[in-house]
């Protein structure tokens, strides 16, 4: 089967005397016929791509599934006398959510279960389904939740109650999909941020429950296009923040749980550059700043006088320390940041920081679901590319730990059989950017070059961590080398290491990607016939950027949702999300930014000259990357490239940016996409 062709129809972008070319503009279209039937065209032809290569997908898939936990239970999290946990269950796409009324965790065992919620029960065959943000009343009586079903950012939401576990009919539309539901501490109201035409979380309500939802209250609204609006809960229980945002500035409002009638308080008005969060503890708020400290530092405030005008300084900023969240439990103060190029959870005493100690040199480690700030033990979340998912429980008196739960790997998983390391490349001003890999230990017995797959992302000071994926397994049993460049645009090195990522800067993602590909080709991990490289979302933009400057070091390229059409996409506020991105990519209505845009835009520097081999994805319901850009971005590559490489472009046409939502539907997702790269990268020679 030949691949189609998309139909090109003149039309031109003119802005700042300069004029880009658009011939697939008209694929934005949705609406259209010819549009629809253009993605359905290149869904055939992925389908004749794919068809040879059905064997080692279902056999890929087959070993992802067989190293799978069919049966898995999540260490119950302790809120008051309850234990809430989730559970997934064999042949099952979605967890079901349960808890159990216990004295304590070693009661667990004899006391009955009573099941909350069982996702399974919302789902309707081969349609899409999420369901996220779990919220409980504080008299554990009602259970809120967000429910969707066509892959947007706009979620329902849907209250249980769990006396009779009848779902009530409070159902609220155009609600987002996180930090946007709490409730308050009488458990008569809950609180809730919905979206704006362009799926902008903008306003917050208040909601009584069982009233009509015309009755809600509007609490406030975020009028600057620039900010969105995030609701979050002070540990404790006594406070919501309300947050206006954007990637450089902050302003946090609050309301007392219990006191609905008091009037909404500023804590600190929003000044350009200024970030900040709250916690709670005591008579205190706990303040994360990086006013005029780059890495963060924590102040604590008095709670009577707002906005506060005497801060004591807690941990002054630190050039190796970032910080990057307070958890102010009732035994103790927990930070969690980043050092040394990885993530850290350090224990407060006496004006010092004290790193907890962990098993490897190469991890990740993060809070676990605490729900309340007067738990038995804290649970800390621990992994590793060999070690699975691990839960730690905390005594806070004595900082002593012990594992709660080691998750188990079947299939025969033994981590001896492989290795973890971290290399450093060496970018085009000097900077060390670092490389992380894991392998088998057969590899090191074999002389390379070998199959490797280089993974990045690169954005919104997002880190990509050294984290177990058993769906890794297949991969790394037939010899291929796995690794992540930690490319500038994340923070993998601190707040510095995102700035030096973005705006005017951004270039670097691109050229730091490219340095870690050229490391591995020299020091002969690989070569460009063994070489791939994967990336989604806004590491498709990483991907597409690479595509165009370097196409000759990598055999096979996967943009995953990628974001490819930089500049027309930035242009049009109309496009939801777009306003919101201005402060991390430019606002390309001003001259220069839209130079600097336009020359790495991936859409833009198509260029008549071989490419890698290309496998593209996208989501037609996707409200973040349009399905559009690497629409267009597949039908422009067609007409220009000069090689006989596979191009595939695949749109799931009930789906947005994440894919299909199932468990067993991403891992066969995922086998298709490594099949199709094990079949471009030599992986038998």
């Amino acid at each position: 089967m030949q691949p189609p062709k998309a139909r090109k129809i003149p039309y031109e972008h003119h802005l700042h005397g300069d004029s880009r070319p658009d011939e697939y503009y008209w694929l934005k279209e949705p609406d259209n016929p010819e549009v629809l039937r253009y993605l359905e065209e290149e869904n055939h032809y992925y389908q004749s791509v794919m068809q040879p290569l059905s064997s080692l997908t279902q056999e890929l898939y087959d070993e992802m599934r067989s190293h799978t936990l069919e049966n898995d239970n999540e260490v119950a999290v302790q809120d008051g006398s309850f234990f809430y946990y989730e559970r997934m269950v064999a042949d099952k796409e979605y967890p079901v959510y349960a808890r159990k009324r216990a004295q304590n965790r070693k009661a667990l065992d004899e006391c009955p279960e009573e099941i909350i919620l069982d996702v399974n029960t919302l789902a309707l065959s081969g349609e899409f389904l999420n369901v996220s943000l779990y919220r409980l009343s504080s008299d554990h009586r009602f259970l809120a939740f967000l429910e969707n079903h066509d892959g947007t950012d706009r979620y329902t939401l849907r209250i249980k109650d769990l006396q009779n576990h009848e779902v009530l009919e409070d159902s609220i539309p155009n609600v987002f999909i996180e930090q946007s539901l709490e409730w308050d501490g009488t458990g008569q109201f809950i609180y809730y941020v919905t979206v704006d035409p362009t799926q902008r979380p903008y306003r917050l309500w208040r909601h009584r429950v069982g009233s009509p939802p015309l009755e809600d209250s509007l609490v406030y609204e975020e009028s600057d296009n620039t900010f969105i609006l995030a609701l979050t809960k002070s540990l404790d229980g006594r406070y919501l923040f309300f947050t206006s945002e954007n990637k450089t500035t902050s302003e946090v409002r609050l309301l007392n749980t219990l006191n609905h009638e008091q009037t909404v308080s500023i804590f600190w008005p929003r000044t350009t550059g200024v970030l900040y969060s709250l916690e709670h503890q005591d008579q205190e708020f706990l303040v994360l700043t990086n006013r005029g400290k780059p890495n963060f530092e924590l102040l604590s405030c008095p709670d009577h006088q707002l906005p506060p005008t005497q801060c004591r300084s807690m941990v002054p900023d630190n050039d190796t320390k970032y910080l990057n969240r307070v958890y102010p439990f009732k035994d103790g103060l927990l930070i969690a940041g980043r050092e040394n190029g990885l993530t850290q959870i350090w224990t407060y005493g006496q004006g010092q920081l004290r790193p907890l100690p962990w098993p490897e040199t190469l991890y990740h480690v993060e809070m676990g679901a605490n729900l309340s700030a007067n738990p038995d033990e804290v649970l800390i979340r621990y992994e590793s590319f060999l070690t699975p998912p691990r839960t730690y429980g905390l005594n806070l008196a004595d900082h002593s730990m012990h594992i709660l739960r080691q998750q188990e790997v079947p299939g025969g998983f033994n981590p001896a059989l492989y290795e973890q390391k971290r290399v450093w490349a060496t970018a085009e001003d000097g900077t060390d950017i670092p490389v992380s890999m894991v392998y088998s230990r057969q590899v090191l017995q074999k002389n390379g070059p070998h199959p490797l797959v280089l993974y990045g992302y690169g954005a919104y000071g997002f880190s990509m961590e050294p984290f177990f994926a058993s769906s890794r397994l297949p991969l790394l049993d037939r010899g291929v080398v796995m690794a992540t460049a930690h490319v500038r645009g994340g923070a993998e090195q601190g707040r510095w290491w995102y700035e030096q990522g973005k705006l005017m800067k951004k270039r670097n993602t691109f050229t730091d990607f490219i340095a870690a590909a050229r490391y591995l080709i020299n020091n002969n991990w690989t070569d460009p016939r063994h070489l791939a490289a994967r990336g989604r979302s806004a590491g498709g933009l990483l991907m597409g950027a690479v595509l165009n400057m370097s196409p000759e070091l990598f055999q096979v390229i996967a943009p995953g949702v990628p974001f490819v059409d930089v500049v027309t996409t930035m242009l049009d506020s109309d496009i939801p999300l777009t306003t919101l991105e201005w402060n991390e990519w430019g606002d390309p209505h001003q001259p220069e930014p839209y130079r600097y845009m336009k020359s790495y835009s991936p859409y833009d520097n198509v260029e008549p000259k071989p490419y890698p081999h290309i496998y593209m994805y996208a989501g037609l319901n996707d409200p973040r990357v349009g399905y559009f850009e690497p629409a267009k971005f597949a039908a422009r590559l067609r007409e220009r490239k000069t090689d006989n490489h596979t191009l595939v472009l695949k749109t799931h046409m009930g789906a947005g940016h994440g894919g299909s939502s199932g468990r067993y539907a991403r891992l066969r997702e995922l086998a298709e996409e490594y099949a199709f790269i094990l079949s471009k990268i030599d992986l038998m020679e």
